[in-house]
């Protein structure tokens, strides 16, 4: 069981996690300042606060991956998804951390 406010341990992305990468990708490519063609959520973490942050590792091409931090409100305030921030230049290998 993850300890209170911090991180799960990371798991393989799900048809659920990759729902909510394909719905941030115009929002990273935006931050980001170019385009990927390839945009596939690999691994997460969750962390629950005032709804909950996702953490996700995306391949993003060639051996190149990006960290989303998403954050999903609270169903009972519309549970609508934010890209709170991300980080780029990562590889396979890296792990996924709290940013």
């Amino acid at each position: 069981m993850p300890m209170c406010g911090g991180t799960s341990e990371a798991k393989d992305a799900d048809d659920k996690v990759q729902q909510i990468c394909d719905a941030m990708k115009p929002h990273a490519e935006q931050k980001a300042g170019k385009t990927y063609d390839v945009f596939t959520a690999k691994k997460f973490k969750t962390q629950v606060v005032a709804g909950t942050n996702y953490f996700i590792k995306v391949h993003v091409g060639g051996d190149d991956h990006v960290h989303l931090r998403v954050w999903q409100k609270l169903p009972c305030y519309g549970g609508e998804l934010e890209l709170s921030d991300m980080q780029h230049s990562k590889g396979h290998q890296d792990p996924i951390e709290y940013f």
